[in-house]
């Protein structure tokens, strides 16, 4: 099973560790593509603030943001699982898990991102702000940036099993599996059961929640369907959609009654 996660907006400080190795991170094919993303915004950050902030989108309340970045080949890495802290992150509770989920988390999850491209949950990286929406003066748009190389170096990494994909828009976008990839990989909407709404917070615990349960139980589901029949045998209210033809994905709507 791959589980495919967005980042947080919020991240932990880097902290004193050693510094960012690129040649450690995995996925080693996306190496030059992550090279000329951190090249461009490390450039960015060590020159105007004003320019920095207007293309990260960031507040004047944000400015160290921009100081960060200027100085990520120099700042304590940690791993990803530790640097991300937003709302899936703190429902999903990495740090918290026993032993062999913390090597099932290890194994399956992989965290998409605008500066990184995607990445393991042992990763060592500094904290930084640089979102998948953003538009590099050089490189321009990052989710354009990254289709390519993703789409070369992740049908790899799916291998063979379910693919359950939990990412954001803009994530999604930059690698959308396809062909027999696409056959196996699940999305998943949480709703609001009375109102059939999505919640942002309350959608985001809720992914956290679900990987957190399949982490703990330790249960593998192949496909899909099985992944359906997994869920709900863990408690959750699931209705399936699946495909009406190859190459196209499973749709999973969680329905959950309380706002929490």
């Amino acid at each position: 099973m791959l589980v495919l996660l967005p980042p947080s907006e919020g991240k932990a400080a880097s902290g004193r560790g050693a510094p960012l190795k690129p040649e450690s991170l995995s996925l080693p094919g996306l190496a030059a593509a992550r090279a000329a993303v951190l090249d461009e915004l490390v450039e960015l950050c060590a020159g105007d603030e004003v320019k920095a902030r207007e293309v990260l989108g960031l507040s004047e309340g944000l400015r160290g943001e921009v100081a960060k970045n200027a100085g990520l080949r120099t700042a304590g890495a940690r791993p990803a699982g530790e640097i991300y802290t937003g709302v899936l992150y703190d429902a999903l509770g990495l740090a918290s898990l026993d032993p062999a989920a913390k090597r099932r988390a290890a194994r399956s999850l992989l965290v998409f991102s605008g500066l990184w491209g995607a990445l393991r949950v042992t990763d060592r990286i500094p904290s930084y702000r640089c979102s998948m929406g953003v538009r590099l003066p050089g490189l321009g748009a990052l989710g354009a940036h990254w289709r390519a190389p993703l789409a070369d170096v992740l049908p790899a990494v799916a291998g063979d099993g379910l693919v359950l994909d939990l990412r954001s828009a803009a994530y999604a976008a930059a690698w959308k599996p396809q062909g027999e990839v696409a056959g196996r990989t699940a999305t998943v909407r949480v709703l609001h059961a009375p109102t059939r709404k999505v919640v942002s917070h309350f959608n985001k615990a809720t992914k956290g929640r679900i990987v957190r349960s399949l982490l703990s139980s330790g249960v593998a589901p192949e496909g899909p369907g099985e992944l359906v029949t997994v869920l709900r045998d863990l408690g959750y209210v699931v209705e399936a959609q699946a495909p009406a033809r190859a190459g196209r994905a499973w749709s999973l709507d969680v329905l959950v009654a309380e706002v929490h």
